[in-house]
């Protein structure tokens, strides 16, 4: 493409499964939108040489969301990022603020969200869907603009691109280390249970918090220091194959 600047969204199910399930990319040049299909194409084929392309730059709404899902998905991993929600936060100190809210800022044009939670899974997607994915991307670029402006009145813009940029790697990273984070101050047989838990979350394609929430897993730690008690250990499982596992990987 002749373009050098992109604005790109993506809409996936995340509900049942351990990883992403993307339905749609949404690339914006200035003149132009694309939705890319990704139940019916070979997606990754297509995009890779774009969004791997150092020289071109990708304008995001909260990165780390959409590189998450890209680099799960796809094996594509982004990384020349401009962040509008993190632009935004440095401009107004408005933490996670939302792309309606932005929108409307710049914009006065008040965003349709009914199709948030849709079935992107199913096919033919609605008229409605469509045009919300598209709006998705609409406005990225021209905010970028604006922004750009600003930030660089005041000498901030290199400190957006870099922490654009951090947020971008935290999704291009492994989902284990990146939840591993959470439990950085945790002693190591807490790790060891959340290991154990996001490995059979993997093999069972289920989210982690369907074998177990994260608040269990300090929870069980502290009864198999007390004494081993089967049954006060099981209460806290889903159901016995996943209990049974965990005895049998800790060899309880």
């Amino acid at each position: 493409m002749k373009y050098d600047v992109f604005a790109i969204d993506t809409e996936f199910e995340w509900r049942k499964t351990y990883f992403p399930i993307i339905s749609l990319v949404q690339i914006a040049t200035k003149n132009e939108i694309y939705l890319v299909d990704c139940k019916n194409c070979k997606a990754d084929d297509i995009l890779k040489s774009l969004f791997e392309d150092p020289v071109k730059k990708f304008i995001i709404h909260a990165a780390r969301s959409d590189t998450t899902v890209i680099s799960k998905c796809l094996n594509i991993f982004i990384k020349n990022v401009f962040d509008v929600q993190v632009a935004e936060k440095k401009l107004n100190n408005i933490d996670s603020e939302s792309y309606r809210s932005i929108v409307f800022k710049y914009f006065s044009i008040s965003l349709n969200k009914s199709e948030t939670n849709s079935n992107w899974l199913k096919r033919p997607l609605t008229k409605k869907q469509i045009n919300y994915a598209s709006e998705d991307v609409l406005f990225l670029i021209e905010i970028y603009e604006k922004q750009r402006n600003l930030l660089e009145n005041k000498n901030l813009y290199d400190e957006v691109l870099v922490e654009s940029l951090k947020e971008a790697n935290l999704g291009n990273a492994d989902l284990i280390t990146s939840r591993l984070k959470k439990f950085k101050s945790s002693n190591e047989f807490d790790k060891k249970i959340f290991l154990w838990r996001e490995n059979l979350s993997k093999n069972l394609n289920i989210p982690p918090s369907f074998v177990l929430k994260d608040k269990k897993i300090k929870l069980i730690s502290n009864i198999l220091k007390e004494n081993i008690d089967l049954d006060r250990l099981k209460k806290h499982f889903p159901d016995k194959e996943i209990f049974f596992d965990f005895l049998e990987e800790f060899k309880i």
